[in-house]
């Protein structure tokens, strides 16, 4: 059986807003299918309450599950973030580390953001500890997925002003212990997809892990060099993992590229 996910980021809702642009995606829902809607985090721009609604609607309306994890732009930029960052953000999805499953996929949100941070992001200990729990309840042969907002991997652009999950090694290590096949972020408005022998030396006969970045689905500074706009698909069978990247382009989303992990 193949089964698929839709991956987004970066929503920054509040800037830009274009009806046309959610109409193209809500046909591009109806097109491929997905089983659930991933987003990691920045659904929101500044954080308020009526950018978080709007984010939420859009991708509610969409059809399939959501899950959603927050990112640093989701945190409030009033003092209510350092007393209560996450009310709003909970109000709307009730946690900011939520687990899901669908046919074929196991699902595990994780909040990177911290609130004395701007755009640093950083996981616990025991963050990664429950994970690993999380994690080890999926059912024989799905996909397990992390996701969190701050990318692990780098794209060409950019790459010193955003900076990567804090020990991200530890990270990806503790993650991949732990059982994920496939690890989902945003956070640099790029796409970015490598499987862990790619970039990490590691004997031949270890478990394939790919890592994969969303470009942006909002463009706040659409100026801005290496700040894409698009989208991933994710599918899923019993023999390979397939990562197809959708990009926007003359008013609709167009198929860019696709890469093939064998599992």
């Amino acid at each position: 059986m193949r089964a698929s996910l839709l991956h987004v980021s970066d929503l920054h809702a509040g800037t830009h807003e274009e009806r046309p642009f959610d109409q193209a995606l809500a046909r591009l829902v109806e097109q491929l299918e997905p089983q659930l809607v991933v987003a990691s985090g920045d659904l929101a721009h500044r954080g308020r309450r009526q950018e978080l609604e709007r984010a939420a609607e859009l991708l509610r309306s969409l059809g399939p599950p959501v899950l959603a994890v927050p990112g640093n732009h989701d945190l409030p930029y009033t003092p209510a973030r350092l007393v209560r960052p996450w009310a709003e953000f909970e109000r709307i999805w009730e946690t900011t580390e939520p687990t899901a499953s669908a046919p074929g996929f196991h699902v595990v949100g994780l909040n990177s953001a911290r609130p004395f941070r701007h755009q640093g992001g950083a996981l616990s200990r025991a963050q990664l500890e429950r994970a690993g729990e999380r994690l080890a309840a999926a059912e024989e042969g799905a996909l397990r997925v992390a996701v969190l907002h701050h990318h692990l991997i780098g794209a060409p652009w950019r790459a010193a002003r955003k900076r990567p999950v804090s020990r991200r090694n530890r990270v990806l290590r503790a993650l991949v212990d732990a059982g994920a096949d496939l690890i989902l972020a945003g956070h640099i408005h790029q796409a970015a997809v490598s499987e862990r022998h790619e970039f990490e030396v590691v004997s031949d006969d270890a478990r394939t892990a790919v890592v994969a970045i969303a470009p942006g689905l909002g463009q706040p500074r659409p100026r801005r060099l290496g700040e894409a706009r698009g989208l991933h698909l994710h599918e899923v069978d019993g023999d390979a993992i397939v990562v197809r990247t959708f990009h926007w382009s003359r008013g609709d989303w167009t198929l860019g590229a696709e890469r093939r992990f064998v599992r």
